[in-house]
């Protein structure tokens, strides 16, 4: 599907099915993705770049033709995107105005598996935000992924009721992982350089209500802080990813 993003670092040009023309090794690129080459990478005609197909290989991109309205390039994919980290990630929706930061962080991170959950200290009107909208969320996996240079897309699930979530699907979801949620209050340090799979819950500003976390404890999840100091969502997850998979 196309997409129109905002400037931002493109350490690897993500190629999409409607990209590649009748040559199956060429592609031909317009829009974002040329003004970016053409204006933050300077490419020239020769100039070669790392690109990678959605969901696909990677590999590097020769450039062919450079043209006021296009560029065309002839590519080699041939190696496999980075390994996916082996966490999911439960996160009680964010402010709107942070949820675009979040799914950068954690898809540039290598989190392949995201559920938006609701909490009793979500305001409601969060869900009517069109960052919630099925374009916004591929728009920033995008660029995250982009960034990290890997080419395969996180899947975003939304769910809007907490309760019957957690009673009916967290424990599915948790199987054969570490359960943990993000406390800062009664609860154990986090623990350093897991070896296996997580699930990690983190809660909206605030934090996770008793009621809650009582309820994740009851399918599981033991409850890890960082520490005396309270962080903002974005920083949290980043700051407890790195020690869980340094």
């Amino acid at each position: 599907m196309p997409v129109r993003l905002t400037r931002q670092t493109m350490n690897q040009i993500l190629l999409f099915d409607e990209d590649f023309t009748s040559h199956k090794d060429h592609v031909r690129l317009s829009g974002r993705r040329l003004n970016h080459l053409k204006e933050v990478t300077r490419i020239a005609e020769g100039d070669r770049l790392k690109a990678g197909h959605l969901n696909g290989l990677q590999g590097e991109a020769h450039v062919l033709r450079l043209k006021r309205d296009a560029v065309e390039l002839e590519v080699n994919l041939t190696e496999p995107p980075p390994a996916p980290l082996p966490l999911t990630l439960v996160l009680a929706l964010p402010r709107p105005k942070v949820l675009n930061r979040v799914i950068i962080c954690a898809t540039s991170m290598g989190v392949k598996q995201i559920v938006l959950l609701n909490a009793v200290r979500v305001e409601k009107s969060f869900w009517q935000s069109p960052r919630l909208s099925k374009e916004n969320l591929f728009r920033q996996r995008v660029l995250g992924l982009e960034q990290a240079k890997d080419t395969i897309l996180p899947e975003i699930r939304l769910e809007k009721r907490f309760k019957p979530f957690v009673e009916d699907n967290l424990a599915q979801l948790t199987q054969g992982t570490i359960p943990l949620v993000a406390h800062p209050y009664d609860a154990e340090p986090c623990p350093l350089e897991i070896k296996e799979p997580v699930t990690l819950a983190v809660g909206p500003e605030g934090g996770f209500i008793p009621y809650e976390i009582e309820k994740l404890k009851e399918v599981g999840f033991s409850s890890v802080s960082m520490g005396e100091r309270i962080l903002r969502v974005e920083s949290a997850i980043a700051a407890l990813i790195a020690r869980l998979y340094p």
